[in-house]
């Protein structure tokens, strides 16, 4: 998390948010000229403060940038992918793996993260779980997953494994064929797809819901959120619909608080994904809800 200095740094100058970037504002009024374009320059030599200067705090612990630098440089990738297109390779579920080298116990009780990203939140969660558990990630842009594993690799971590997957296609093969229980599924922020017409693409499908549900373990949990509300909406309605498998979790944890319209006012991760950094610092809200099976 930001520590003090860092959030000190964060709050003087006052900041701006607008267009996905900060500009630093001068604090003093100036009477002469000389002062003021004094002041003129200097806001021009200092760096702007932007959304993924702020993922770099939030995760500076992880030093995955130096990582980055010794190793794989930058990465570029597409922002949207179209997980049903023709020319793309993971139609068919993606060959069962010996769990037993993929991770050190394979018996552990299993987190999946659908639609992984980059990695951070995962490994971050990985390094400081209060009790041993493994997590995959599973996500659809390969660039992602083999740099992702390369940060995994650098951190010597044996509990954590991305997979270069479609979820929809490879999830019930995948945690059916995990020795251990399955006990936390997170789907945070998926791609939007606005169009109607391309709401097939969503990977917040029927399918996908019913293998969640049915691999689950009691007591098991489902998170989901987005930063766009008709696409919350949406993954709500499909897990609501569970209702007699399913329960929301402000009715198990009373330390779970919901707004008005039944969102979770927190988030209950204790780290932030990229996307909610960026959602929030563009004045974006995070839709939330979190189940456990009954």
């Amino acid at each position: 998390m930001i520590g003090m200095r860092q959030l000190m740094l964060l709050s003087s100058p006052p900041i701006v948010n607008r267009y996905n970037r900060c500009k630093v504002v001068s604090s003093r009024s100036n009477s002469s000229s000389s002062s003021s374009s004094s002041s003129r320059r200097g806001a021009a030599a200092a760096a702007e403060l932007r959304s993924p200067d702020l993922v770099a705090l939030e995760y500076a612990d992880l030093k995955l940038e130096e990582m980055d630098a010794l190793q794989v440089g930058h990465v570029r990738i597409r922002q949207h992918v179209n997980p049903l297109s023709s020319s793309f390779t993971l139609q068919v579920p993606v060959p069962i793996p010996d769990w037993k080298q993929v991770f050190k116990d394979s018996t552990l009780p299993l987190m999946v993260d659908i639609g992984s990203g980059s990695g951070r939140f995962l490994i971050w969660l990985a390094k400081r779980s209060p009790q041993p558990k493994n997590y995959l990630g599973i996500e659809i842009r390969h660039k992602l997953v083999k740099r992702a594993q390369s940060w995994v690799k650098d951190l010597a971590l044996n509990n954590i494994c991305f997979m270069f997957a479609n979820a929809t296609i490879s999830f019930q093969q995948l945690v059916s064929s995990y020795p251990g229980p399955l006990t936390f599924v997170s789907i945070l922020c998926p791609d939007p797809h606005f169009k109607k017409r391309h709401h097939k693409r969503r990977v917040v499908q029927q399918p996908l819901v019913d293998s969640i549900v049915n691999n689950l373990s009691p007591g098991g949990q489902v998170l989901v959120q987005s930063d766009v509300l008709e696409v919350a909406l949406d993954m709500r309605g499909q897990f609501d619909a569970k209702e007699g498998k399913l329960q929301h979790m402000d009715s198990v944890d009373a330390s779970l608080v919901c707004d008005a319209q039944g969102w979770l006012s927190t988030n209950p991760m204790g780290i932030r994904t990229e996307r909610e950094i960026h959602a929030e610092f563009e004045g974006g809200q995070i839709y939330r809800r979190m189940y456990q099976k009954i």
